[in-house]
């Protein structure tokens, strides 16, 4: 649910543009501003993970998350909406590091982890590529305001459902909460992102509050958001930024995408997210069964490299996007490159930044994780759309279809370039250290 909230709004910009009367500068941060408060705030919601035990954060976040979506689903003005989908990035930042530290507290280091988290991330993948078929359907056949309020019975059940999970104590131990470098990466982050699309100078004052906020937690926080003994393992800091750059191509592009379905091919909402269904299937298919077989015969890196550049071909050819192209070289193409890359290179990714990492650090480390993938998505997003600028369907019609598959495809070609470097970062992460992460054939479930 937490991803899905990601990508599912995409379907729906349209809609609601014209519903709340958002101007196409804007229209970005319906999407963005859940991205960047989502991404802002994950480590400290790993660290509360950590600190005050995971059902408890679990359900904190459940519960904030569960609000914002029906502030969001009633909202009347395009503020409104921001500031409810806002709220919602709160929510998910504390909701999701509590998903995978609960995973990595249940399941040791190992065969079981590995396809714990590889069960994790396929669900998550499928996530961003489901929320667009459900937002299709459900603002063709309901309202765009729909995408937001059926969250609402879905996180009540979560909640209760949450009783169920075991307990963990308060770790605190005199332990306090980086408030200072909470409060300074959020600012700094939201100041990146808004700068990179709206004003360069306040880009500039975010990247100096990023370096206070480096300077905060190696000289002066006592309990760090990020413990500086974390990212001293190569694979930690080097996989991160993999994992960022990553974040910053795989989640725009279903902006990008829902864009050039709807104003270069001319698809209605519905249609829209049809067509998203290669992705959604490949994925799942990808993510559960292939990758962990792969990961039985194939060092780590390799396949992260293979992704990176699978997915980069497949952005190459998105690029090439141009009215009157049918489904199959259009979409359906590129799909089937783009979900096999994505789904060879996350879980990967994924066990390498998460592994050989204390159980006190395993919330700041899922923390750290998520960030730099949510906040990958939400620079790039900004970045693209300022490189984009003035193709972005305000005046939408067939007569600017041309135009504007220019525009959105130097965004993919751009999403290419950036998947090779990943590539290149990748093949300098060191091999798999401890062979018992090499997941063993399984034909049923997870053992409980």
């Amino acid at each position: 649910m937490v991803v899905l909230d990601v990508s599912v709004v995409n379907v729906a910009l349209p809609s609601i543009q014209h519903a709340l009367g958002f101007d196409a500068r804007h229209l970005a941060w319906v999407g963005n501003a859940y991205a960047l408060s989502f991404g802002a705030l994950l480590l400290l919601g790993g660290r509360l993970a950590d600190l005050y035990g995971h059902r408890r954060v679990f359900a904190a976040g459940l519960t904030v998350f569960t609000a914002a979506s029906l502030a969001g689903g009633l909202a009347d003005a395009p503020g409104a909406l921001i500031t409810a989908r806002a709220c919602q990035g709160v929510g998910a930042a504390v909701l999701a590091p509590a998903t995978l530290t609960i995973l990595t507290a249940v399941f040791p280091e190992g065969p079981r982890r590995t396809r714990a988290i590889a069960i994790w991330t396929a669900v998550s993948l499928a996530g961003g590529t489901a929320g667009n078929l459900i937002g299709g359907a459900l603002t063709e056949y309901l309202s765009w305001r729909a995408i937001l309020l059926i969250n609402v019975p879905i996180g009540l059940v979560c909640l209760t459902a949450t009783r169920r999970l075991a307990a963990t104590p308060d770790m605190r131990g005199g332990r306090r909460l980086d408030v200072l470098g909470a409060v300074l990466a959020t600012a700094a982050l939201a100041g990146l992102a808004y700068g990179l699309s709206d004003a360069p100078a306040v880009a500039f004052a975010g990247a100096v509050l990023l370096a206070v906020f480096v300077l905060v937690e190696v000289r002066v926080a006592r309990a760090p958001l990020i413990p500086p003994r974390l990212v001293r393992a190569r694979p930690i800091w080097l996989g991160n930024i993999a994992m960022l750059l990553a974040g910053a191509c795989l989640n725009p592009m279903w902006y990008f995408l829902t864009l050039s379905l709807q104003h270069v091919l001319g698809y209605g909402p519905l249609q829209t997210g049809l067509a998203f269904l290669p992705h959604t299937l490949l994925t799942m298919l990808v993510g559960l069964r292939l990758t962990p077989w792969l990961m039985r015969r194939a060092d780590d890196r390799v396949l992260i490299v293979a992704g990176a550049l699978i997915g980069a071909a497949g952005f190459w050819w998105q690029s090439r996007i141009a009215p009157g192209q049918d489904y199959l070289t259009a979409i359906a193409g590129p799909a089937v490159l783009i979900s096999l890359g994505g789904g060879l290179l996350n879980t990967p990714l994924t066990v390498t930044v998460t592994s050989g990492v204390a159980a006190a650090d395993a919330g700041a480390a899922s923390g750290l994780m998520n960030t730099a993938k949510q906040i990958g998505g939400a620079l790039g997003l900004a970045a693209l759309v300022a490189l984009t600028a003035g193709q972005d369907g305000e005046r939408a019609g067939p007569a600017r279809a041309p135009e504007l598959a220019t525009g959105y495809g130097q965004a993919f070609a751009t999403i290419a370039v950036v998947l090779a470097a990943v590539a290149l970062l990748a093949a300098a992460l060191p091999r798999r250290r401890d062979a018992s992460q090499v997941p063993p054939r399984q034909s049923g479930g997870l053992a409980t």
